[in-house]
């Protein structure tokens, strides 16, 4: 299912540019991915879009900045300690506030990966900005799409 996210997030800039689901689903097909990743894929991403209309709702001061987050034992279980600690470091950096953090632990819930994986919430976080219609700055970018052993240090 990720690869299909990646290859979505690469080849449409917005979720509205992608065509509808049976169209999608044989471009997807087409390229060479599993009709069962598809259906997954697809399936997840109506559920981040139901995020993203229901945090279009939200009033702006719905959380405040200052909130601190305490995950459930259930999504400690779910989302790992690399992923919390991912999530808590983006947080900190001021480039994830509190609606679209609570969307990324919606929607890694949602993927039923037990831990999810660190690259795995990765993705997820690319997705939710993507579908909010926004980009994150570059050295975030790096961070989610460079391997650490990749990266160069000037």
């Amino acid at each position: 299912m990720f690869e299909v996210l990646v290859y979505l997030y690469e080849n449409y800039w917005r979720p509205d540019a992608c065509p509808g689901h049976g169209q999608l689903s044989r471009k997807l097909s087409a390229v060479g991915f599993e009709s069962d990743e598809i259906e997954e894929a697809l399936s997840w991403l109506d559920g981040l879009s139901a995020n993203a209309e229901a945090l279009a709702q939200t009033p702006a001061d719905a959380q405040q900045t200052t909130s601190m987050r305490v995950y459930s034992e259930a999504e400690r279980e779910r989302l790992g300690e690399d992923s919390i600690g991912f999530i808590a470091f983006l947080e900190s950096a001021g480039v994830l506030p509190p609606t679209m953090r609570e969307m990324v632990v919606d929607c890694a819930s949602a993927t039923g990966h037990s831990p999810l994986a660190l690259e795995d919430l990765k993705v997820i976080v690319l997705m939710v900005f993507w579908s909010l219609g926004e980009e994150p700055d570059a050295l975030i970018l790096d961070e989610l799409f460079v391997a650490p052993e990749e990266r160069l240090i000037h």
